[in-house]
């Protein structure tokens, strides 16, 4: 009932707002799926090649400070609710219904809405269309089935069983670019949360490896087929933005690419005079700190941006954009990226928060800020100094100042989880989790 209102609200606010009002901009959001910051170039990546990624930040923002989950479904349910996962996280592969998202919000603001990719938030048939999406495909909806050689998609909630050869990842960028052009003349929303490149690490069709007749997801795996991934993770993200330059969209789009957790752990990657593992599913710096790039050229000024986000700032920044206002009743805990991308004066994130139990694991909680981490066990570390978080610093000294100012940030949300949300189990006050990962 309270989502109802919220929505209702939203909708009379965006009505009022696009009276007179010019086409509004259209908005791309794009999630990568196990990308750390470290894969890409022009972050000081040197194992893998993101020729177009590379080219979108050089034209517009690039996010230094950037963190999101540190794993798939926690980030998605922030991404598109705009709220830590303390207040509406329910369980791995699911978001809640009655949750309103940045789909939602749009589409009653008269955006044309579709989204692509994984899904992987609930199985039930028109959940798509019940969070905003009034188009889709996708992989991971209704089953679990084969994403990159012969694969099985949902086409509006239809299953789709592939067989003659055909790559997922074609696939949905087909759709992708389809949705744009066929929405040319209207503002659209598209959210585009790519299966790339995830494990299992499966040849591509321009890797020498590939085999058109591989069906499943247990043959022809190899790490050594990551690097292929993430070049043709990157190939289809630039094939997109040439289209929105074919089609003269690309001055009224907003395009914003950032990575959904850190790379999978089998995975070492070079950066700079370093070597990087994978954090995937670990709550250090290496399994939240994701590449974030935003572009949109006339508007978005060639920048790094070195101040703190996350994936909450999304869904505000995305309604900023758009210029639809978010009914007060909606408890958000983003920040719009929106004024600083364009180069005015803004007041930066000071901390992030985070609440993580996604299977319902002993639950770790902690705020930090660009250099330390505080644990809701009282652990306190200097990530930017030991990344791996393997001394926790001593009470009082130079952090005495940062350990205050985290605690306040805890205990904002010491009573944000709502009557009715199960809790996960009791933290036994390890601050290093080693959470087995489903290779899915």
């Amino acid at each position: 009932m309270a989502a109802a209102v919220i929505r209702c609200l939203a909708l009379v606010l965006a009505l009022a707002a696009s009276l007179g009002a010019q086409r509004r901009p259209n908005v791309v959001v794009i999630l990568a799926d196990d990308l750390g910051y470290e894969c890409l170039t022009c972050n000081g990546g040197g194992s893998y090649e993101t020729p177009n990624l590379d080219r979108l930040a050089a034209g517009g923002a690039r996010f230094t400070n950037a963190h999101v989950q540190p794993l798939c479904t926690p980030t998605r349910v922030q991404v598109m609710t705009g709220q830590y996962n303390v207040r509406n996280y329910v369980g791995f592969g699911q978001l809640k219904r009655g949750e309103v998202t940045f789909g939602n919000l749009l589409r009653d603001a008269g955006y044309k809405t579709g989204i692509c990719g994984k899904w992987q938030l609930g199985r039930v048939a028109e959940l798509p269309k019940e969070f905003g999406f009034d188009e889709h495909v996708l992989w991971q909806h209704t089953r679990f089935a084969p994403r990159y050689p012969n694969p099985g998609l949902e086409h509006q909630s239809k299953q789709v069983d592939y067989a003659d050869g055909e790559y997922g990842p074609d696939l949905i960028s087909d759709f992708a670019v389809d949705f744009v052009e066929r929405h040319r003349d209207e503002p659209f929303l598209l959210y585009y949360p790519m299966i790339l490149p995830h494990f299992p690490h499966q040849a591509t069709p321009d890797s020498d490896g590939w085999d058109p007749a591989i069906k499943g997801e247990n043959k022809n795996k190899d790490d050594r087929y990551f690097a292929d991934m993430v070049r043709y993770m990157d190939k289809l993200v630039g094939r997109l933005v040439d289209k929105l330059d074919q089609l003269e969209l690309r001055d009224d789009t907003l395009v914003l690419f950032v990575g959904d957790n850190g790379t999978f752990r089998s995975l070492r990657t070079k950066f700079g005079d370093q070597t990087i593992q994978g954090m995937k599913g670990r709550t250090t710096c290496y399994g939240t700190h994701v590449p974030m790039i935003a572009s949109w050229p006339g508007k978005i000024a060639p920048t790094v941006v070195d101040d703190l986000a996350d994936s909450t700032d999304i869904l505000q920044t995305v309604c900023d954009v758009a210029g639809v206002e978010v009914p007060d009743a909606l408890p958000l805990d983003g920040h719009s990226l929106w004024p600083r991308l364009q180069g005015k004066r803004a007041s930066p994130r000071e901390w992030i928060y985070c609440w993580y139990s996604p299977r319902g694991e002993p639950l770790k909680e902690f705020a930090y800020d660009a250099r330390f981490k505080l644990y809701r066990s009282g652990e306190l570390f200097d990530y930017r100094a030991d990344p791996l978080e393997q001394t926790a610093l001593a009470a009082g000294g130079a952090a005495s100042a940062a350990r205050i100012r985290l605690q306040a940030a805890l205990d904002r949300y010491s009573d944000a989880r709502p009557n009715g949300l199960a809790w996960p189990k009791k933290n036994s006050g390890d601050t290093r989790p080693a959470t087995p990962e489903k290779k899915r």
